[in-house]
């Protein structure tokens, strides 16, 4: 299949490839097939809708970044994703990239749930306090000695 891509240009997939989000991503409910590309030989993948150029986002593994990082699935996402074991599942958080660079923040509190075996995806609003939808990605040491 032959799409259009934000940041890849004009580039082949797999149909294999495509993963179905059925209410869409908050904020751009119209776009419910979206597939995950490479960023060159970065740690973030972008997740690009199938539909619409223009409507891509810079994701990470919230885990790689954050290592106490913990995300506890309702039992609507569970069986809206028809998850049935943990390996079923990968998770993504969607980056608000700034310049510079270091001031990138990850939206830790709504997550991108992902079933790779069923190709089922959503994003996931936590209602916690514990994370933010601008968590800093790079915390500054300063703001590190005042805690």
């Amino acid at each position: 299949m032959h799409i259009s891509t934000k940041f890849h240009g004009e580039i082949e997939i797999n149909e294999a490839d495509i993963f179905t989000f059925q209410g869409g991503i908050p904020g751009f409910e119209a776009e419910k097939r979206f597939t995950l590309l490479p960023l060159n030989e970065t740690p973030f993948c972008i997740l690009q809708s199938i539909s619409t150029p223009e409507v891509a986002f810079i994701t990470t593994n919230p885990f790689d970044v954050f290592p106490t990082y913990e995300v506890n699935l309702s039992n609507d996402v569970l069986t809206d994703l028809q998850i049935q074991s943990e390996q079923d599942v990968t998770v993504f958080t969607i980056l608000s990239v700034r310049d510079p660079f270091e001031q990138t923040t990850a939206n830790l509190q709504a997550p991108i749930i992902l079933n790779d075996k069923k190709k089922l995806g959503k994003q996931y609003i936590m209602k916690t306090d514990k994370y933010t939808p601008r968590h800093e990605l790079f915390p500054s040491p300063v703001k590190q000695e005042v805690k």
